[in-house]
């Protein structure tokens, strides 16, 4: 899907000319002890560019800097400026997405490809209608908003942009003055870490302002296009929700917080209910209707104040109200107004009372932990359970009947895990069976681990029969989505499981992690991996007739299953699952993909088109034929040799330490989660979490995870004669292809001349090289498969914009480097005690924001 000219020339009218204009605004904000700071960003901004352009390093950038444009001698002084040049790009960069955001419709054809308007035509074209209504009756997306702590934008910042955006939308200058003024006094950095229930907090206003009002739209012209095809126990769209559900490697997430994320989870729908009712009875002031709208207001104000009522308020009860209400509008008011009580009843069946289901996940190796407690403290197991072989403890995990008190444990965590089990019986009974029915195993790697789970729970007091939960492994590693298949054989083999799929409906949920995966095996291996695993496990779900639905774990960056998600779902073909499309959205990405109803329209649009239209075209760019999965596999074992030689350097995980800012990750407050699973404080490759360690990659501007390999791989290729097959793969497979675009993006916000003086270092040199010399090689293979003459010209909007983001981050990246290195400078020099080291440490930590912030997917 290439952009358009028309889209391009918005975009430099509506961002790239407002972006100057409204940045000369700057100069009046009211940052202290600071005169004429837009001029002096503006002059390092030079200073930098001229200085890498001369193979200057950041140091002898800012030095000069200092020497040239200042009279500052003392390092407070210096540091002092810098954290108001900081604060000043910070704020350019809020002021580019606002911009981005307010300009998204023109930018965007909100009618054209991938879109709910075009898919009627393509319908229409094909004669389809049939094939569609079958297609809707089990097919839906659900997007879980997650936690993870890629969000570096306050809830406070998030507002203003919101504000900024409309303002500029209306052209409402001393609107936008004023509020560039407000953004000039708010802080950036939360003193303290979020608990979890802040996280949920924050993503709860997305639900309520955002996805609450862009789904209610889409469900509706789905209706009005195909009147009777949306079914009412198909809603289409669903939301997940994983803070205060989302306990892997988070201590801090206990079963209260599950409870209490429930119920605010509640509370907010029927906030949501409750506004729709008070506008809805503004029109509805009809004989009759007007008693049963006023009786629905007057019950949703009574549960939304007393969450507690002894008779809580069901999805049932709301919609017996609105049918009748409707009833009586079609016969006895001539359909007034009918339109606008079918989108409330559309929203209540999608969101129920539970407005988006809850995840609990945990790490298969505290379940170990657990069931060896109980094996050892209990009766429930038998005796001698720890040394049982695996399908023995299988066996007495499904005869455990034995209730466990979890007042054997000590330890908090292994406590919490037998009480959140026990929690999601109380939040079904509250918010329906869809408000938690879900437990993940991350680091699943046997059916053991999935049988574990199952024992927990029985072990918890749930009865075999009752059990209405969906028990969804993980599988991330190569190995594990290697062996995936085998694992799920095992488990549809298994009387007793086989006997719960059953009850469940036949269908089993697979959750697949692209982060971790692509930290374990690289880019082309972990995505190839992927999309093998789901092949296999379609096929093996299919010969013991279940329904295998895929839960992607997916980031924003394409290192972490991000960038152009849309197209991977268009490329799956015929050969993977596709009934239901089910992602995360985390962090920085619900933002920039879902800040506003707009883009959140256009974005959920263009992921029910992808799952829709797979069925309804026949897409030749979606299937790879069997040639071509060899050529793929050979290109995935190429580059992930190439990964496995770098990650395997002996000074690899010490390079990352040394020269990005990963050590003051934790420091930045964004999400309640510690960095890494360890408690020990030396960096370990296998405890450090995806999201910093690809965030590290990504201020280091190396973006390694993003593109590492390839080059190496097509290289080869080359070498072997295989060119012209690799050249038919990229320009007939929509998979390989969407593939190397995001590779593209990855490199096109790479900037080597940043770190360029690490090249002759004496420990990490080598390092250096090879990361620049893979980056070349890339960047070099992919251009002549493309045909292009620079990166990304096959999305010249989405180029401009990172272009511009790069600049203007330009002097934060290199005052990042230059704080590392003062730093660096100081522990050599064994001064780890001096109050201008902590400053650094600060000022490289605070660049984190703007640097993040300003790649929108960076993390």
């Amino acid at each position: 899907m290439t952009q358009s000219s028309a889209g391009l020339q918005q975009f430099k009218n509506q961002v790239g000319i407002k972006f100057q204009l409204y940045n000369s605004l700057f100069g009046s904000l009211p940052f202290h002890r600071i005169e004429k700071t837009g001029i002096l960003v503006s002059l390092l901004l030079v200073n930098c560019e001229e200085g890498y352009n001369k193979g200057k390093s950041p140091v002898e950038i800012i030095d000069e800097f200092f020497a040239k444009q200042t009279t500052y001698v003392k390092e407070e002084e210096k540091a002092d400026l810098l954290f108001r040049v900081v604060q000043y790009i910070e704020r350019q960069v809020v002021l580019f997405d606002a911009l981005e955001d307010a300009a998204f419709t023109q930018v965007h054809d909100m009618g054209g490809k991938g879109t709910m308007k075009q898919l009627d035509v393509l319908v229409e074209q094909n004669h389809a209608e049939k094939m569609l209504s079958e297609k809707l009756k089990d097919f839906n997306i659900q997007l879980v908003l997650t936690a993870h702590p890629t969000q570096f934008y306050r809830g406070a910042v998030l507002g203003i942009i919101h504000d900024i955006s409309s303002a500029v939308d209306s052209n409402n200058e001393e609107h936008i003055y004023t509020y560039l003024q407000q953004l000039g006094r708010t802080p950036f950095f939360q003193q303290e870490k979020p608990t979890p229930y802040d996280e949920a907090l924050s993503l709860l206003w997305y639900l309520e302002n955002i996805f609450y009002h862009a789904t209610g739209n889409i469900i509706n012209n789905l209706k009005n296009s195909y009147p009777g095809m949306v079914c009412s126990d198909n809603p289409v769209i669903k939301m997940g929700f994983w803070p205060g559900g989302d306990r892997d490697g988070n201590p801090f997430v206990k079963a209260a917080t599950t409870l209490q994320v429930a119920q605010a989870l509640r509370s907010s729908i029927i906030r949501c209910y409750y506004r729709d009712a008070r506008k809805l009875k503004r029109r509805l002031t009809f004989k009759g209707v007007d008693v049963l709208m006023a009786g629905l207001e007057k019950t949703l104000n009574h549960h939304l104040f007393n969450p507690d009522d002894e008779n809580p308020l069901t999805k049932e009860a709301i919609l017996s109200v609105l049918n009748e209400i409707r009833t009586q509008i079609i016969y006895q008011h001539n359909s007034l107004f009918v339109e606008l009580v079918d989108s409330f009843i559309a929203k209540v069946e999608v969101f129920g009372m539970h407005f988006a289901s809850l995840d609990v996940r945990q790490d298969s190796r505290i379940h170990v932990k657990v069931i060896d407690i109980i094996a050892n403290q209990s009766n429930a197991l038998p005796q001698g359970y720890t040394s049982l072989s695996a399908p023995e403890k299988i066996r007495a995990l499904t005869k455990a009947t034995e209730v466990v008190n979890e007042t054997i444990f000590t330890d908090d965590v292994h406590q919490d895990t037998l009480r959140v089990i026990r929690a999601i019986k109380d939040i079904q009974k509250l918010n329906g069976e869809a408000g938690c029915n879900r437990y993940i195993i991350s680091q699943c790697s046997s059916a053991l681990n999935v049988m574990e789970v199952f024992g927990l729970f029985l072990m918890a007091g749930w009865k075999t029969e009752e059990l209405t939960i969906d028990i969804m492994p993980l599988f991330e590693t190569v190995d594990d989505l290697h062996n995936a298949a085998e694992v799920m054989k095992e488990l549809y083999e298994h009387p007793v499981y086989s006997q719960h799929l059953l009850r469940r409906g036949k269908k089993q949920s697979i959750m697949v992690g692209f982060s971790d995966g692509t930290k374990d095996g690289g880019y082309l291996m972990a995505n190839w991996g992927i999309y093998k695993a789901k092949e296999e496990l379609t096929a093996i779900s299919k010969e013991y007739d279940i329904d295998v639905v895929f839960f992607d774990g997916r980031g924003g960056p394409p290192a972490r299953g991000g960038g152009k998600t849309h197209q991977f779902y268009a490329s799956m073909g015929k050969k993977i699952a596709n009934k239901e499309i089910q992602l995360t959205i985390q962090g920085q990405t619900v933002s920039s993909n879902f800040g506003t109803i707009d883009t959140a329209q256009y974005n959920m649009e263009q992921l029910l088109h992808a799952g829709l239209s797979n069925d309804i075209l026949t897409n030749d760019e979606a299937i790879i034929l069997p040639q071509e999965k060899i050529l793929i596999d050979t290109l995935a074992e190429k580059s992930f040799k190439a990964y496995i030689a770098l990650k395997e350097h002996p000074y690899f995980a010490d390079y990352l330490s040394h020269a990005s800012a990963l050590r003051f990750y934790a420091q930045t407050n964004i999400g309640s989660r510690p960095a890494k699973r360890g408690a020990g404080s030396k960096l370990s490759l296998k405890d450090l979490r995806a999201i910093p360690f690809v965030g590290a990659w990504s201020q280091l501007k190396q973006n390694v995870t993003g593109y590492y390999g390839v080059g190496t791989a097509f290289q080869q290729i080359e070498t072997e004669g295989k060119w012209d097959e690799l050249v038919h793969l990229y320009q007939h497979s929509l998979f390989f292809k969407t593939l190397i675009d995001n590779c593209e993006m990855a490199m096109q916000k790479c900037f080597f001349p940043l770190t360029a003086f690490l090249k002759s270092h004496p420990v990490y040199g080598e390092i250096w090289n090879m990361v620049h010399d893979e980056y070349e090689l890339t960047k070099k293979y992919v251009l002549k498969l493309s045909g292009h003459a620079e990166l990304m010209d096959g999305y010249p909007i989405d180029q401009l914009s990172v272009q511009m983001r790069e600049r203007i981050v330009l002097p934060l990246i290199t005052i990042q480097q230059y704080a590392i290195t003062q730093v660096r400078h100081l522990e050599e020099g064994l001064v780890t005690n001096a109050p201008i080291k902590a400053t650094y440490e600060k000022l490289a930590m605070r660049c984190s924001f703007g640097i993040i912030n300003a790649g929108r997917n960076s993390a």
